[in-house]
This record gives structure tokens, C-alpha cells and sequence, in this order.
């Protein structure tokens, strides 16, 4: 991170432990490391080296054994779980490997979803402008099963971006897709992260998609070996 970017989030001393056969099982060990407004960061290391609960941690989904996060300043577990829920909806966008769109809503009610529960006003107008932008207008009234995997994700992209979040928390989002329909998913995060000034943090087993990111960060057994800028 430069000097002189404000830090948009901040992992302070993060520890996670699980109970595992009478015995504690370290998942993260001491992990600190700041991120830059605009930074792309990829979060990168083998199966089982904690990069999703790393991710969950940061976005408050999960609590820490020890160890603090700070986003725009806010130290995220000193607030209750609402007011950690209202901060996430003000400043976090997610876009998850399996999608995780809503079944019974249209693509366009998935990304009016997140403005809607903010009270935001035009929500509408805004979902459309979005799914125009990742091309799905003519596909806004289909239901989730009705789409490809492809489509889903670029819902789930229009819906993350929906809340013009000031951080995305990307975890293998190409990761269910072809390589061809990966590579066009990646650009279009990438695009929209550029207009939208969002930092991005970004978990992939992915190389060529870790070589996109401004830094990498590189864990292994909980522990994070290197903070490498590309």
C-alpha cells in the first residue's frame, strides 16, 4: 500500500482456531496486512491454507480467536452483529464462487436486493442500469435456473456493484466456470472495479488471474508468507 492512499481495510494480528478432535486446530496465525483505496489484492495459496477464512474475517461473516479488523476505521468486532451487518451493507460487496443468487427472485430482484435493504432510492433504476452494463437487460424477469453459470455470475457481479461498495470480497469467482466464460466473468469484475474506484480483495488458486491484481498475498498453513507487489 502507498503511503499516501487512505487504507480501506486492515487485518490486525488475525488468529482463527477451530476445536478439532479435543485438540485446537490453528486456521490463520497472526496475519496482518493493509489495503490501499483502489488496490486489487489477490489472496492466493494451496487448498486448506485459510484464504476463505481470511476472506470471512474481513467481511465480518465470521469472528476471529484473536486478532482485529478495521474497515474505513471501524474496528468490525467491536460492533454487535447488527450494526457489523449495517456496516457490511453500507461498504462490502461479495462475489462468491457458487453465486449464491436467490432462487425465487428475478436477476433483476437480485441486485435490487442489497439497495433495497439500505433503503436506497431508485433501486430499480439502478438494477437495470447495471444488468445493462453487464449485458443481461434482455435477461432481467428470468429466475436464477433459468440462466447459465456464466449469467448467474454476471448477476451476482451487477449485484455486488449494486451498493457502489468502497470494498469487494471476491472468493473464486471463476472458479465454477469454463475457462473462456472465466477469462470475460474476470475482465468484467476488473472493468467495473476500475470505474467504480472499489478495492478489490480477490481469493484464487488462479495464477493469470492473481498476475491481474496489484499485490498478491501468499499464505500457507494459516500463516502468511509473503505480501508480493506484481
Amino acid at each position: 500500500m502507498s503511503e499516501n492512499s487512505a487504507c480501506i481495510v486492515q487485518a490486525i494480528g488475525l488468529s482463527k482456531q477451530v476445536p478439532s478432535g479435543g485438540q485446537s486446530l490453528a486456521i490463520l496465525r497472526n496475519v496482518g496486512f493493509a489495503v490501499g483505496a483502489g488496490e486489487a489484492v489477490a489472496i492466493v495459496g494451496a487448498s486448506g491454507s485459510g484464504k476463505t477464512t481470511l476472506l470471512g474475517l474481513l467481511a465480518g461473516l465470521d469472528t476471529p480467536s484473536s486478532g482485529r479488523v478495521l474497515i474505513q476505521g471501524a474496528d468490525l468486532f467491536a460492533l454487535d452483529e447488527d450494526a457489523r451487518a449495517a456496516l457490511r451493507g453500507r461498504l462490502v460487496g461479495f462475489v462468491f464462487q457458487s453465486f449464491q443468487l436467490l432462487p425465487a427472485l428475478t436477476a433483476l430482484e437480485n441486485v435490487m436486493l442489497p439497495m433495497e435493504l439500505v433503503g436506497a432510492r431508485h433501486a430499480r433504476d439502478a438494477a437495470l442500469s447495471l444488468l445493462a452494463r453487464v449485458g443481461l437487460a434482455d435477461r432481467m424477469h428470468h429466475y436464477p435456473k433459468q440462466l447459465s453459470g456464466g449469467e448467474q455470475q454476471r448477476v451476482a457481479i451487477a449485484r455486488a456493484f449494486a451498493g457502489n461498495p468502497a470494498l469487494l470480497l471476491a472468493d473464486e469467482p471463476t472458479g465454477n466456470l469454463d475457462p473462456e466464460t472465466g477469462e470475460s466473468i474476470a475482465d468484467l469484475m476488473f472493468q467495473l472495479n476500475r470505474e467504480q474506484r472499489t478495492t478489490l480483495l480477490l481469493v484464487t488458486h488462479d495464477e493469470a488471474l492473481s498476475q491481474r491484481c496489484h499485490r498478491r498475498l501468499r499464505l500457507h498453513g494459516g500463516v502468511l508468507l509473503a505480501d508480493e507487489r506484481i
